[in-house]
């Protein structure tokens, strides 16, 4: 049992070194192996690998070999020809071509590349963007100045050649970095914040004045459609006053005709019938009260004339 034991140990050991030992690239990276903190090798093809040493005599790290996607990640504006603060919006594609050297002179990470190649883009583009102005940054130029961004960033990381691609797409493969700039792009240009909001302050008082115009004249048209409307309104109730008075005398003369033609056939009727009239519109009302001297007032004259005694 003690033998058993003692070989499955050591079986147990020879399986954890062997597991130390071993160590796997898949297709999307590169194998780093280091030994003491310095290359030992670059694996570049994918699959089960083997090294000489545990960690943490040799240790093995991993770089990305796909196109990598770096965005400007800075507001900073940039001046044009003309004196006008933009602010430009890019993003880069690359990769690295030759791990050794991207680590020698960059770093151990991808991060470390991103960082530095993108103060190298922006400072590109700043001096492009200096010597075109806002319509040449917006028109058939933006190619060129991508073109411009792309050869100056390759001989500032010291590029050594310009290659081609299947697709017709411009690269430059640097040297000094170990890294590949397969294309430079712009996807926003616009004015800085200052400069829009004063553009925004301008067209915003610009519409308020004219809107202050344009409400202006409607209150004046307003103002004249209602006096125009208003002095139709005193003409037209005017005619008809004057109608309604004509039409008026013409039947207070019609009446008065007939009335007089009426009390013209038996006048001591047409006076008895005024007398009543008048008791209709002086007594009529509950309430009403007449003072009056029955001898020497002829207003109940009617009431006292035996003519219209009961059984005339």
């Amino acid at each position: 049992m003690n033998r058993m034991g003692f070989w499955g140990g050591l079986l147990l050991i020879a399986l954890v070194m062997a597991s130390s030992l071993l160590f796997t690239v898949n297709e999307r990276n590169y194998g780093v192996v280091y030994r003491f903190g310095k290359i030992d090798r670059v694996v570049k093809e994918p699959g089960l690998h083997f090294k000489l040493m545990p960690a943490p005599l040799q240790t093995v790290e991993y770089l990305d070999k796909r196109l990598l996607m770096l965005k400007s990640n800075s507001t900073e504006p940039s001046l044009t020809a003309e004196k006008q603060w933009v602010v430009i919006d890019w993003y880069v594609r690359w990769r690295i071509v030759d791990p050794e050297t991207y680590i020698d002179n960059v770093g151990r990470s991808e991060e470390a590349g991103a960082a530095q190649l993108s103060r190298v883009v922006r400072s590109a583009f700043q001096e492009e963007v200096n010597r075109r102005t806002v319509r040449q940054l917006l028109s058939e130029q933006r190619q060129e100045l991508m073109d411009a961004v792309l050869k100056q960033v390759s001989q500032s990381v010291g590029g050594v050649r310009q290659t081609t691609g299947e697709g017709g797409e411009t690269s430059a493969v640097v040297g000094s970095w170990g890294i590949e700039i397969a294309d430079v792009r712009i996807t926003r240009v616009d004015y800085s914040k200052d400069i829009t909001e004063s553009v925004f302050t301008r067209m915003r008082a610009e519409r308020t004045r004219e809107a202050n115009r344009l409400r202006s004249e409607g209150q004046a048209e307003g103002e004249r459609i209602r006096a125009n409307a208003d002095r139709q309104s005193i003409q037209t109730r005017a005619e008809a006053y004057r109608k309604a008075q004509e039409i008026r005398a013409k039947g207070d003369s019609s009446a008065a005709s007939t009335f007089a033609k009426a009390y013209g056939q038996d006048a001591e009727f047409a006076q008895f019938y005024r007398s009543l009239e008048a008791y209709r519109n002086s007594l009529g009302l509950p309430g009403d009260v007449l003072v009056l001297d029955p001898k020497e007032s002829n207003f109940f004259g009617a009431m006292r004339n035996p003519a219209i005694a009961p059984g005339r």
